[in-house]
């Protein structure tokens, strides 16, 4: 992992930057930030790995830098958005939410 440059907010994490695990594996890149601008509220973000996309909560980002983010998990540990009902469930128990919303980001007409 290269040096990642300053600590930076969510508000200008730009798509596209590359992410890492905490060993400094490359976990692949900021697909979206899912965010409430307004309230200033960061719910996580949704990677585009070699895998397909992975969300990581806000919970799960360890630091976002100029030049690249740190999550906890690697790719293959990330939950992939989903739009079964079970996961859901799930999500709305452990991500309050976060990975419907990624679903929704991921199936919306760009």
């Amino acid at each position: 992992m290269t040096d990642l440059g300053e600590p930076q907010s969510f508000l200008v994490l730009e798509d596209g930057t590359p992410v890492y695990d905490r060993s400094g594996s490359t976990v692949g890149t900021v697909a979206h930030v899912l965010a409430d601008d307004a309230q200033d509220v960061f719910h996580g973000l949704i990677i585009k790995t070699g895998q397909g996309h992975r969300f990581a909560t806000g919970d799960q980002v360890d630091g976002i830098y100029a030049h690249g983010v740190i999550v906890s998990q690697p790719a293959d540990q990330l939950p992939e958005p989903s739009e079964d009902a079970a996961a859901r469930a799930a999500d709305d128990d452990k991500t309050g939410g976060g990975l419907r919303r990624a679903w929704e980001w991921l199936i919306q007409p760009k």
